[in-house]
């Protein structure tokens, strides 16, 4: 028997790159309420905490209102043409159908990014059949929370593998008593991963499969 039955997923800075479609979003917003626009360097670091995070810090704003209008605004861009501005990192592919074939090994995505635009980006890369489900968040829902949701509701169990490429995964994966992974090809550095005592760190997709 395996040691996980679950390997539970981050999409953004894991599966593929949101970048381009992501900076757009942010900078649409923004703008939109006046603030100045911020170059790609400035926001990518950004990529992983839930929307809300980033757009308090950016615009300095406590007003919680102000802030879910601008990720109204963000995710009103995002939905229309911003989910399509993502690249697939290579290697993601043939890990997941790797992975698919090993018997007892179940795949799942838990993603801060709302479950409707995940699905659409996984669909648009054709990896959507790879997983059983999609844990999308919300605004006010921490990644900890998500994962608590679903053990609670029995969708995993306690041999399931939280695999990101930021500390929220790992520090979310830690609060429900789960093991972590880190993967290396995303946004969070190897010194943000190492904080969080991840049971592997990978610098390539195929190196998953070496848990097997």
């Amino acid at each position: 028997m395996s040691t996980y039955e679950w390997l539970l997923f981050d999409l953004d800075g894991t599966l593929s790159d949101p970048a381009e479609g992501f900076v757009n979003s942010m900078n649409h917003a923004l703008q939109f309420y006046n603030y100045a626009p911020r170059p790609a360097a400035q926001l990518t670091p950004h990529i992983g905490p839930p929307l809300e995070v980033t757009l308090a810090h950016l615009t300095g704003s406590a007003d919680s209102t102000h802030v879910r209008a601008l990720v109204d605004k963000y995710r009103e861009r995002y939905g229309e043409t911003g989910y399509a501005e993502n690249t697939l990192y290579p290697g993601i592919t043939d890990m997941l159908q790797q992975l698919s074939s090993i018997d007892g090994i179940r795949l799942g995505v838990c993603t801060s990014k709302r479950a409707d635009f995940a699905s659409r980006i996984l669909e648009q890369f054709e990896l959507h059949h790879y997983f059983e489900f999609v844990s999308g968040g919300d605004v006010g829902v921490a990644k900890w929370q998500q994962l608590g949701k679903l053990l609670e509701e029995k969708r995993i169990g306690q041999r399931t593998l939280m695999i990101g490429d930021r500390h929220f995964d790992l520090s979310a994966a830690a609060r429900n008593g789960l093991p972590s992974a880190g993967v290396l090809w995303g946004y969070g550095s190897k010194e943000e991963l190492d904080q969080h005592t991840p049971a592997y760190l990978f610098h390539h997709p195929s190196e998953i499969l070496n848990i097997f």
